[in-house]
């Protein structure tokens, strides 16, 4: 029996275009108002896997900070 793979080899600019992806899709669905999109029954709840998606995604970065002097955002 297979088993999934938990590795993957992404490189920064693969995620950003997978990101990327993500919100496009995002503002696709958020203009569409009909009942059925690609096997959804409600735009909202393609919409609401696409942020959760987006959220692990997020979460799962790790954001430089300086070790010395103050950090400046933005």
């Amino acid at each position: 029996m297979s088993s999934y793979n938990s590795k993957f080899e992404l490189s920064v600019e693969d995620m950003d275009l997978i990101e990327t992806a993500l919100r496009q899709t995002k503002a696709d669905l958020s203009g569409r108002s009909y009942a059925l999109v690609d096997g959804f029954e409600h735009p909202e709840e393609a919409l609401r896997k696409v942020d959760e998606l987006l959220g692990r995604l997020h979460n799962q970065k790790v954001f430089y900070r300086p070790r010395r002097g103050a950090y400046i955002g933005g």
